[in-house]
């Protein structure tokens, strides 16, 4: 039963699939409305998450040929790995963390100012496992740790959602959704920086191409030329060997084009995924938050932003994986814990940074507010580290920015009131 709960709240596309049904059902609408309705939800999903793994495994194969071209090793951070680590030891801790913590992120929004529900479950059941990993180490157990953890955990949901709400207003022009996702101090940290270097610089969606060069209005198409001259030149650095065994036996030169323009295909999908959720998500939340939670908003995964300026998307992800490469020979040169540029991490968080920085600053926010958020989430792991046990001597850990900041303040407090 444990197992069934956990499966329901770790499937995003099942989660906001119900919260959408209950929404609609809240609404007296037809079986038909509540059919299509729900069904959309779960299909929006879907079409998002499919987008996101051929994104993924393009960015993967990138991710390898690139340690082989530059000779790099280190600890890479990948949210899904370490958990996928942790969960078998602290599964059913984590199980419980995430049931109450949602609960409680309910209760919070329901009795505070902040009026968000977080809906993006595949991030809640990342930070419930932090929590339970931090926590258990400190030597809690029992029922107090599951309360401090679930009450840490709803206070998370509802807060980094409130403090991203302002520039996503900018963003979305409404203020009728929030944004769900655990790298939302790096993308805040985007939009301040936009705000300071930014100053009557032009949106990346301004862009003016030549006449011939036209073609590059079409976000998809940049999106496949860009990437395709960075695979190739990760594909030549790796050599035709490896990458002949990485792709089965095909030309390094044709793998890095075809590996680009799937990629760039990815991201066309998860756009048209967020479109779809938008459509439905939206108009059925408000049948909980009219009769459960007045004015709250549901607040959604990172690539709902990306419709809204997809030359940002790019340009965010570039400048975030720059300064991941930076801050990586930082580390080098200060002889501490190497933490290679996750190449997912970095377009996601990245990408999300490049829209926040974009609203703010215009262009020279896209590219300076990603960077520093780059910076952010390659320093911020070796501070993580030390406070998560034997999990933190693991090849990865947890990649974005609020894993890394919530993660620090709770291991280091854990330790002050437990000693």
């Amino acid at each position: 039963m444990l197992k069934l709960i956990l499966d329901i709240l770790s499937v995003p596309a099942i989660l906001v699939g119900l919260i959408a049904l209950l929404g609609l059902v809240m609404q007296k609408k037809s079986t038909s409305d509540i059919l299509k309705g729900t069904i959309k939800t779960i299909l929006g999903f879907l079409v998002l998450g499919g987008g996101a793994g051929i994104a993924v495994g393009a960015l993967e194969n990138f991710g390898l040929m690139f340690q082989q071209a530059f000779n790099v090793q280190g600890v890479v951070p990948h949210n899904e790995a370490v958990v996928a680590l942790a969960l078998e030891t602290y599964g059913t801790t984590t199980a419980y963390i995430m049931a109450f913590g949602m609960l409680a992120n309910i209760l919070i929004a329901k009795f505070t100012r902040l009026k968000y529900i977080f809906l993006t479950g595949h991030h809640t059941l990342y930070m419930a496992c932090l929590i339970a990993v931090i926590l258990m180490v400190s030597g809690l157990e029992g029922f107090v740790l599951i309360l401090i953890g679930a009450l840490v955990l709803g206070l998370t949901m509802a807060f980094f959602p409130a403090i991203a709400q302002p520039t996503m207003r900018r963003i979305t022009g409404t203020d009728d959704v929030a944004f769900g996702h655990f790298g939302t101090a790096g993308y805040v940290l985007s939009a301040w920086v936009g705000k300071l270097v930014g100053k009557g610089s032009r949106s990346t969606e301004e862009m003016n191409f030549p006449k011939g060069l036209g073609f590059l209005r079409d976000s998809t198409v940049a999106v496949a030329i860009v990437m395709g001259i960075f695979y190739i030149i990760v594909a030549v650095g790796s050599g035709a060997a490896f990458v002949s065994d990485l792709s089965g036996g095909q030309n390094h030169i044709i793998f890095a084009i075809i590996q680009a323009i799937t990629f760039a295909g990815g991201v066309y999908v998860i756009l048209q995924g967020v479109r779809l959720i938008l459509a439905e998500i939206v108009p059925a939340f408000k049948g909980i938050s009219e009769r459960l939670v007045p004015d709250a908003k549901p607040a959604l995964d990172c690539p709902v932003v990306f419709p809204y300026a997809p030359n940002a998307v790019l340009i965010g992800f570039l400048s975030s994986f720059v300064a991941g490469i930076v801050g990586m020979f930082i580390l080098i040169s200060l002889d501490a814990t190497v933490i290679l540029p996750g190449v997912v991490p970095h377009f996601f968080c990245g990408a999300t940074a490049g829209v926040f920085g974009n609203a703010t600053g215009g262009r020279r926010g896209a590219v300076i507010g990603a960077f520093a958020q780059g910076l952010l989430i390659t320093f911020l792991p070796v501070l993580l580290m030390p406070v998560l046990g034997d999990l933190g001597f693991a090849n990865t850990t947890f990649s974005d920015a609020d894993f890394g900041i919530v993660g620090i303040l709770l291991g280091n407090l854990a330790k002050l009131f437990m000693n």
